[in-house]
This record gives structure tokens, sequence and C-alpha cells, in this order.
């Protein structure tokens, strides 16, 4: 699917619609959060600060999913986390449907988070071992105060149903699960108060291959019926490449591609995006043997002091002397096509 970046030229789109008339259902803006790492007596004195996002930008379109992909502690789960206001963001602008929540407090903040829901990623942290099954996806009602005591068991018969579970588990524990059946009780949780938006935080890299088909095939499955908005993160190239419509790379607290998922896929034009994928096998020996695979060298730099410039220029394999003062823009090089590197602008 397409997308329209924000832009200080004038291409810039409406902030409520995509060219061709899709409804913005979330608008990320400049959004960075750094944890301050203090010292001193008490620790009082802030010393420096974790960068773990630094200035992303993207647009999610209602019913589509966005792919967030990029290595371990690049920022992806922040990212979620920031923007559903779990994390207070350091600076920049979050609009959900139009309405800024970055400023919401108390009430107000907790019926916007009604809207928005979170599936997490362990499957054996985020279910409360004290709570029964009924307790666990009861708790959204219970917490915004919806409906009697018949119509919550009521609603949370209908939701185990419909993420594949039997209702008669209500009274069960979830040591008595399976990791992608306690999984199917974290998304029956996230969907008790009908939101709009999930943010899927690597939903399925803590579950055994053979379960992982059945719990992205669900995702969809919902989506279909319930008209849902995701936000995917994930490690797995080859999922997000089924799963996803369109698909955002991000590289230490930077997003440094956003394309449609196959236009990513078969012409991924920044070095890491190209890097990444070359890692992927295709399941074709002939094409296998002549793919050319390209192996970064050195460590992800510190987000604690990112390297001035382009955060990649550590790594990449065609920087030249610009990389090295010059921190690229996110600019649109082919339609829906956003790449940030001086090299393909």
């Amino acid at each position: 699917m397409s997308q329209s970046m924000p832009d200080t030229q004038a291409k810039s789109a409406p902030a409520t619609s995509s060219a061709d008339g899709r409804k913005v259902l979330v608008e990320v803006t400049d959004l960075k959060k750094h944890f301050p790492i203090k010292s001193g007596i008490l620790f009082q004195r802030e010393v420096a600060a974790v960068k773990a996002v630094d200035g992303v930008s993207f647009k999610i379109y209602e019913g589509e999913t966005l792919g967030l992909v990029g290595e371990s502690g690049c920022g992806k789960s922040t990212t979620g986390r920031t923007i559903l206001q779990l994390y207070q963001p350091t600076s920049g602008s979050v609009k959900f449907d139009g309405q800024e929540i970055t400023d919401l407090k108390g009430n107000a903040l907790r019926r916007m988070r009604r809207k928005m829901q979170m599936v997490f990623q362990d499957p054996y942290a985020s279910l409360n071992p004290r709570m029964s099954v009924g307790r666990i996806v009861a708790e959204p009602l219970v917490v915004h105060n919806i409906g009697t005591k018949k119509e919550r068991e009521e609603r949370v018969a209908e939701l185990l149903e419909l993420v594949g579970l039997n209702p008669y588990f209500v009274r069960r524990y979830p040591h008595e699960f399976s990791g992608g059946q306690r999984q199917r009780i974290g998304l029956a949780r996230s969907l008790a108060l009908n939101p709009k938006f999930i943010v899927a935080d690597e939903p399925i890299s803590a579950l055994d291959v053979s379960i992982q088909a059945q719990v992205v095939n669900l995702l969809e499955k919902l989506q279909n019926e319930l008209g849902l908005t995701y936000l995917f993160i994930a490690h797995d190239l080859s999922m997000v490449r089924h799963l996803c419509d369109r698909v955002a790379v991000m590289y230490l607290g930077k997003v440094v591609e956003i394309a449609e998922s196959e236009e990513l896929y078969t012409n991924p034009l920044h070095p890491y995006t190209q890097a990444l994928l070359s890692a992927v096998p295709v399941p074709d020996p002939v094409v296998e043997e002549t793919r050319q695979r390209i192996i970064l060298k050195g460590d992800v730099p510190s987000p604690i002091n990112p390297p001035k410039g382009c955060n990649f220029n550590t790594r990449c394999p065609v920087s030249v002397d610009v990389c090295f003062d010059q921190d690229p823009e996110l600019v649109e090089i082919l339609p829906d096509h956003w790449v940030a590197c001086h090299r393909v602008i």
C-alpha cells in the first residue's frame, strides 16, 4: 500500500488522508525517546542519554499492516510503546485519528487507550500467573468499568472463541497452556475493548515455528473480520513480507527506508536494507547459489553516542565523506518509496 510521509518540502500530504483518499489512522512525526543516564549523589545529575528512538516519522493507514524491522536494540519496541504512550516521548508528535495524544493525561488518555492496544512479545511474561484466563481477558473491561459481571463473562467467552480457544478454559491459569495458546489469550485481552489499532510487538518470536503460522493466520483473520490496523514489529523478514502491506526499516533509532512490501523486497535501496535482505534464505537452490551475501563489518554503535552524520556510516560499504558530516533526510526517491541515504539521493 502507498504512503505519504511528512516532508518539509511542498510534497507533504494532508495529515488525514493519502493521495488516493485512504484515511491516516496513526501519524508519527519526529518522535524521540531518550532514556536519561544519571550519576552523582543520589543520581541527580544527567550525564548522558540512551537515544532509543531519535526522530522517527511515518504514517499508518486505516486497515493496513505496517511492518517495523531492524536489528535487536534498534528501537522498534520502544517506538511501539511510545506511540501508545506507555513511554512518555522526549519530543515529537503522535496523532491518532487526527488527535494529538502526546499531551493527553489521566482520564483523557485512558479513554484514548480503549482504541489502541498491544500484544506483547513474551506470552510467558505478559500474563499474570496468579489470575485465571477469564480474569485476564476481562481485566480491560473491569478497568474501564464496562458491562455487568454477566455481560463481561459473555464477552470473555466470545473473545476466547474468536481467537480459537475453548470458552471452558476461563478458570484455567496461564501455566496450563502452551506458548501459542498463551499468545492467543494475550490477543483476546487486546481485543476486549474493540480497539482500532494494535501494536504487535514481535508476537511470534517466542513461539515454535509450527505455531508461528497459526498466530499470523489468526492476526490476518481478525484484521479482515474486525477492520483492525496493525503495527507489526518483527525480526522474521519472510513473515513480514507475507503479512505486511508496507515495511519500515530501522537502524539505531532512525527509520532508514519505507516502501510497499513487494517494492522493498525486490528493490531495496538503502545499504542496510540490502544487507538485511541478503541474509534471508531463498527457497530456490539456483537463485541461492548465485546470490551475493552482504556481510556488514563492525558492531552497531552505542545509542548513547551515535556517530556524527549518518548512523550507518561506521558499517556502510559505500559511505563517502558527506555521510560522516550530514544526517540524511528521509526522501521520496520513487513513488511511495522513501530512503534516508546520501548515496541514493
